[in-house]
């Protein structure tokens, strides 16, 4: 795990419509899930957000200041502005040192020295990743920045990596099946003849199946983002396209 990540926060009186004139101002509106207890309302000038969120992801513990008390908190959702991609809003949960947590942890191909791509692709092959990050539980020192898979292993048509096939440091348990695949090779021209057939939006099980036939919000979060305990579970990819939540 890399450095820690340091933010400071202050309480947030204004809801409801009022937090647009925070954002026009620069100022992002938050919320603060703390065990059970009541939720905790604050806001923080954007640019230090954004870096912290930047660093920190969802899965890497932010320590934060409100009101004069400390929190070591995991980012637990994040509300993005449809146009321009900026946030809106973001749920931080309180988590305990001695307490193991969740969080959604990027999975990132591991090459030989040298190499930049896999031997599939270096042979003109394309390897689709099917995950970009995967749920785990661990001590919140023991979250991972990062986890890897052996992409020297992706050589011909077909070959895949599973979960498996994740380098997992010790402490941390994955929260997924381990023959979820990560990523296949396949041929291009199938590649080709999938996103066709799908009206150039095909996906990855779309170009699995061709492979099998040729061998055989600009408003802050709701309400009851506020006040549940960790808000809701997104992928940040669905974060971004979302339209704004009304408060």
């Amino acid at each position: 795990m890399s450095n820690q990540i340091i933010l400071t926060v202050e309480a947030r009186d204004t809801v409801g419509k009022g937090v647009k004139r925070l954002r026009e101002n620069g100022i992002v509106p938050g919320v603060i899930h703390d065990h059970g207890k009541p939720s905790v309302h604050v806001q923080a000038e954007y640019q230090a957000l954004h870096k912290a969120y930047v660093a920190a992801g969802k899965h890497h513990p932010v320590e934060l200041t409100a009101g004069g008390k400390k929190y070591t908190t995991i980012v637990k959702d994040v509300t993005f502005d449809p146009r321009k991609h900026s946030i809106t809003h973001v749920v931080f949960g309180a988590v305990k040192a001695n307490e193991k947590v969740e969080a959604e942890i990027p999975v990132h191909p591991a090459y030989a020295e040298g190499n930049d791509a896999s031997p599939a692709e270096r042979a003109g092959l394309i390897v689709l990743q099917q995950l970009t990050e995967v749920q785990v539980k661990a001590f919140p020192k023991d979250l991972p920045d990062v986890l890897t898979y052996d992409a020297e292993k992706l050589v011909a048509v077909g070959d895949q990596i599973t979960v498996e096939n994740l380098a997992v440091p010790n402490g941390v348990e994955l929260e997924i099946e381990p023959h979820h695949v990560l990523a296949t090779v396949f041929e291009p021209s199938a590649l080709a003849a999938a996103n066709d057939e799908a009206g150039g939006t095909a996906t990855a099980d779309d170009q699995a199946s061709v492979e099998s036939d040729n061998e055989s919000t600009a408003e802050e979060g709701t309400q009851k983002d506020e006040i549940r305990p960790g808000g809701k579970e997104q992928k940040e990819s669905k974060d971004q396209g979302r339209e704004p939540e009304k408060q």
